[in-house]
């Protein structure tokens, strides 16, 4: 390749280029430990959701046994936000239900107890806590994680304007300084040197 002073590409924009790669390459690798960091709790989290979803819906499942045993009264189930005309558990899918559901049964059973009423066995509402406010630590640091890793992606995505025309500039100059060089086939292989690449079109002959 030619020396600096005879380099295809000006020296004001190989600086510029090597400024920019510097930054873009950092944005990568921040992009890329932020989502592993997120991968990686995911996997943690998504077993917390299965747990409290489980003791959740069991203790449920166990308060509606005891009122059709009138161990609890009916009308106690309104402390828990649950519908006093059928025994059903409610829509637990969604992790935003767990958030709501967890809290709701955690405080009903606080109340309904704190009244004198009998506390509910297997699982206890202590339990049910337990695993609750583990999911509610990892939700909230998986909702944190889901942030950080979008931010980077966006700071990322929006460096692709300034990539292309940076890469657009030096193809037209490395062209242009090549342009008069025959035949073809050595003005090409010039080119190459600087990273420009051809692709033939499919039926396009060589």
């Amino acid at each position: 390749m030619s020396n600096m002073y005879d380099m295809a590409v000006s020296l004001k924009t190989l600086t510029r280029a090597r400024n920019f790669l510097t930054k873009f390459e950092a944005a990568q690798i921040y992009y890329s430990e932020c989502f592993e960091r997120q991968s990686k709790a995911g996997k943690k989290h998504q077993s917390n959701v299965k747990m409290a979803r489980l003791y959740i819906s069991h203790f449920i499942q166990v308060l509606n046994l005891a009122v059709i045993r009138s161990e609890v009264r009916l009308m106690h189930k309104e402390y828990y936000g649950l519908d006093m005309n059928g025994n059903n558990v409610p829509d637990l899918s969604s992790e935003a239900a767990l958030v709501e559901w967890g809290r709701k049964i955690i405080d009903g059973e606080n109340k309904r107890t704190s009244q004198g009423g009998i506390p509910i066995y297997n699982p206890t509402i202590a339990k049910v806590r337990v695993h609750y406010d583990i999911f509610m630590d990892s939700y909230e640091k998986q909702k944190n994680y889901q942030v950080l890793t979008a931010k980077s992606l966006e700071a990322l995505a929006a460096m692709r304007a300034e990539a292309d025309e940076l890469i657009l500039d030096v193809w037209n100059q490395v062209e242009k300084k090549f342009e008069e060089v025959a035949p073809l086939e050595k003005k090409m292989d010039l080119c190459r040197e600087y990273g420009v690449i051809y692709y033939y079109r499919t039926g396009e002959s060589k």
